[in-house]
């Protein structure tokens, strides 16, 4: 199913991967800046974009003065951001303070406006958020700007051009199916209203603070007929599974879905799959990219304004942007941003290039659309679906 107006944000990543795979070809819609919101009376900390010091020594000695770097919401099974964190601290010696592993790109965004006064180990140094909360967190002066030094193959339709975000990764929607639990695997949105599947399907977050979980809403309006920028049918959707009794209100994650308490998780596909590699069996895992509604969703990363530690969180970027770094992303399945360059230089490990499933068909979304989506559903989800999604207990 493809966006009804295609416009250039992604045209070029997308069209480098496209060639790159030889026959994955994503339908595609770009992502341009969104509307700025009334900026924040606070100002960021850097008003241009600040270089690499000549010399990665001088970084590294800078941030290993610093000593820590605090990052938020990443799980370490999360895009394989477990080796890229052991990875970063054994290479540099610096410490990492892993605030809120499970928490929403809202929360993170929350996370530095309660901070900004505070340099002790609660304010983040860095974020990893939807796409749609770089614009908004740098029209409210929450980040600071920062070019890596890989920043020219990082496409242009997927970064500020001022350096205050940068796409880093993107994925699938897609279902992670217990088969102990599930005989019958759910091929499609729709077949997740089936009687059979009673109790059985959960979202990987709240949708009135999760991104994960708002594309997940906008995936559901998309295979529904619907939008993306008006997830009407999507809020839809979900009121139906949960009035059918089908949907479980708890943030699932792998431990649930391998417990069987909710043994069909909504989440990235490399999530997902990650998850199977983990499980390795028990319980055997099966992982759909649905029929009738592909969403792609691109991830950013952004230094804020008030870090603690602005240096480790400079060498942050540049680890995850060098090559080393993209390719700890592909190894949990992700599509990391430099993709095309990687396979263009021949770098990439040909069993990495194997695992990666097919991804035909996806749309991504403009940035408008998934402001208005996300406003939308943030607005709207507790009248139309009344279902309190919280953590496990």
């Amino acid at each position: 199913m493809k966006p009804g107006v295609q416009h250039a944000l992604y045209s070029v990543l997308i069209g480098a991967i496209i060639f790159a795979l030889s026959g994955c070809a994503p339908a595609v819609a770009p992502a341009p800046g969104a509307a700025a919101p009334e900026a924040a009376a606070t100002e960021p900390a850097a008003e241009a974009a600040a270089e690499v010091p000549a010399g990665m020594e001088e970084l590294v000695a800078a941030a290993q003065a610093e000593g820590e770097l605090t990052t938020i919401a990443l799980p370490r099974n999360w895009c394989n951001y477990g080796e890229a964190l052991d990875a970063f601290s054994a290479k540099y010696g610096i410490k990492i303070n892993e605030l809120n592993p499970d928490a929403g790109s809202g929360d993170e965004l929350e996370a530095i406006r309660a901070n900004k006064d505070n340099k002790g180990p609660q304010a983040p140094d860095v974020i990893d958020v939807g796409f749609a909360f770089g614009p908004q967190a740098q029209a409210e002066g929450l980040l600071q700007p920062y070019k890596v030094s890989t920043w020219d193959t990082i496409p242009d339709e997927a970064k500020d051009p001022e350096g205050y975000w940068y796409g880093d990764y993107y994925g699938v929607m897609s279902f992670m199916v217990n088969k102990d639990v599930v005989p019958n695997t759910p091929q499609s949105w729709a077949d997740l209203l089936k009687d059979e599947y009673s109790a059985q399907v959960a979202l990987s977050g709240d949708p009135r603070t999760s991104n994960q979980a708002i594309l997940s809403v906008q995936n559901a309006s998309l295979a529904a007929g619907g939008t993306l920028e008006d997830p009407t049918k999507g809020l839809e959707f979900f009121a139906e599974l949960n009035g059918k009794g089908n949907l479980v209100p708890v943030i699932s994650n792998n431990a649930l879905v391998a417990r069987g308490e909710t043994p069909i998780r909504i989440t990235w596909d490399y999530l997902a799959l990650g998850g199977a590699d983990e499980m390795a069996g028990n319980p055997p895992i099966e992982v759909v990219i649905p029929s009738d509604g592909r969403l792609a969703g691109v991830y950013l990363q952004a230094i804020s304004a008030y870090a603690p530690h602005p240096n480790a969180a400079k060498l942050w970027m540049e680890f995850l942007y060098s090559d080393e770094g993209q390719i700890i992303w592909m190894k949990g399945y992700c599509h990391p941003i430099r993709e095309p360059d990687l396979r263009a230089r021949n770098v990439v490990p040909q069993e990495l290039l194997d695992k990666l499933p097919d991804v035909s068909g996806a749309v991504f979304p403009t940035n408008d659309q998934l402001v208005q989506g996300k406003e939308a559903i943030v607005a709207n989800w507790d009248a139309v679906v009344g279902a309190n999604v919280t953590d496990a207990q």
